[in-house]
């Protein structure tokens, strides 16, 4: 037998009040007398009444709810973020709705449409690439829109990351000073432009800096996956590199134990760097050197940034930039 849809209708005639007053109870509103509150609260517990943020936001046009999608529900670096997120949202009431985007599976606008069809408050966006098609689609509505860990060239929406050039111009850097002159760039998509105009740039400048002429033959171009880590290693290894900076962590995880299968020693003939420094880092042996991204913090700034963008608040700057730092551990020298 279906079970009866209770309305706030129900409750005020079981509470003998203003349907007002019991949508002052749900939502908090003090001017509500104590014995009135106690009364219309024990008729929603007793009928299992459930507030309707549907019906609530078609008659306030608000919602308080956020979309936030992503484009790989396994991967941690994601995860991390998603954590931040949900934080401060809970911190300013907000519901969120997690869609994954599953790209290279289904189409990331598609999924965006299933999210905005949902009448959500403002959308945080996690994919990899903003590309024309994706922008249109998040350009669509007024809908207030926040990256997290993802770059548009145009800075057209407001986002939150880490200065990617500078973190693997850093990176490369240190293994130049390790002594190495062959370094391979192993990436996920350079149609990315968080892959193909940050980071490589990144990795092009340090070259340039130690007077290393830049070899394209060294930049290797692959999937973000374990499996992928471990396919790319023997096309690096018969490049003739002595080192790597790898831009993903369960990327690297792979490579490191590609290089392992094949009885190389890390990092005594072979040196690695990745980006991300999720707990994969730490739970390889050896643990792996990375790029420090305060992945939390980004998830969480950039839902506030979020809040702020929804309330129309005063906002100082759209584009934020958050430290980083490189983690020494036992992949390097």
């Amino acid at each position: 037998m279906e079970k009866q849809t209770i309305t706030i209708y129900d409750v005020a005639r079981e509470a003998s009040v203003s349907m007002a007053t019991v949508s002052r109870v749900v939502n908090g509103n003090p001017n509500v007398r104590p014995d009135t509150r106690e009364k219309v609260l024990k008729v929603i517990e007793k009928l299992d009444y459930r507030p309707n943020a549907v019906a609530r936001g078609l008659a306030s046009h608000r919602t308080t709810t956020v979309g936030v999608l992503i484009p790989d529900i396994t991967n941690i670096f994601y995860a991390s973020l998603a954590r931040g997120i949900n934080d401060v949202a809970t911190m300013y009431k907000y519901n969120i709705i997690l869609a994954s985007a599953d790209e290279g599976k289904h189409k990331t606008d598609a999924v965006l449409q299933s999210i905005m069809a949902k009448q959500v408050d403002g959308l945080i966006y996690m994919g990899q690439h903003v590309d024309d098609s994706t922008r249109k689609e998040l350009d669509r509505g007024k809908t207030p829109v926040v990256l997290a860990g993802t770059v548009d060239p145009q800075d057209k929406f407001g986002s939150v990351n880490i200065d990617y050039v500078a973190a693997i111009k850093e990176a490369t850097s240190r293994l130049i000073a390790s002594g190495n002159q062959r370094i391979a760039f192993v990436t996920g998509p350079l149609s990315d432009p968080i892959n193909g105009q940050f980071r490589l740039k990144g990795y092009q400048e340090a070259l340039s800096d130690a007077k290393i002429a830049y070899d394209e033959s060294y930049v290797f171009e692959t999937e973000y996956s374990y499996r992928a880590g471990e396919a790319v290693w023997d096309a690096v290894k018969r490049a003739g590199v002595t080192a790597a900076v790898v831009t993903d962590d369960e990327l690297a995880v792979g490579f490191l134990n590609g290089a392992r299968d094949a009885k190389v020693k890390i990092p005594e003939d072979f040196e690695i760097i990745t980006s991300n420094n999720t707990m994969l880092t730490e739970i390889v042996r050896p643990k792996l050197t990375s790029i420090a991204q305060p992945l939390y913090d980004i998830g969480a700034v950039a839902m506030r940034l979020l809040t702020k963008m929804m309330n129309k608040e005063e906002i100082d700057q759209k584009t934020i930039l958050l430290p980083h730092s490189i983690i020494t551990r036992n992949s390097t020298k």
